[in-house]
């Protein structure tokens, strides 16, 4: 297990890198102005990580209510994932296109590349954390 402080560090350098390459790559695809660029990044940072602890609980408060635990099996984990995309795609569009004074297509269109861009950041961003600082090994546990 990692400690808070770890978990903290994961979590803090994942947004700061990810809002520096949305403010730099996202002007170049998009061909707006990096800080416009990074005002979304960031706005759209904070409106995910309050997005995911509310979907999150009222997610598992309403498997409790329908199954009489929060435990997911791996259907509705897809279930979960999809939903949650689609309802912080839903979020985000009006404050992109607010944001940035672009059309809602547009918007789709930037949130649409924005998801895919994240989908192998996280991936790519994780492999590397847990290569830099890898999860410690407790005495009588076997690593790999």
């Amino acid at each position: 297990m990692r400690s808070t402080p770890d978990r903290i560090r994961h979590a803090v350098s994942f947004e700061i890198i990810a809002i520096a390459m949305v403010m730099f790559l996202g002007s170049h695809v998009f061909g707006m102005p990096p800080v416009s660029m990074g005002a979304v990044g960031i706005a759209s940072s904070l409106v995910a990580t309050i997005w995911t602890y509310l979907y999150n609980l009222g997610f598992d408060h309403a498997l409790l209510r329908l199954n009489g635990s929060p435990k997911k099996s791996w259907t509705m984990r897809v279930v979960h994932t999809i939903l949650f995309e689609i309802t912080l795609s839903l979020l985000l569009l009006p404050l992109i296109a607010v944001m940035l004074g672009i059309s809602f297509i547009d918007a789709l269109v930037m949130d649409l590349a924005m998801t895919a861009f994240f989908l192998v950041y996280t991936f790519v961003f994780n492999l590397v954390y847990d290569r830099i600082f890898p999860i410690p090994v407790r005495s009588g546990e076997q690593s790999g």
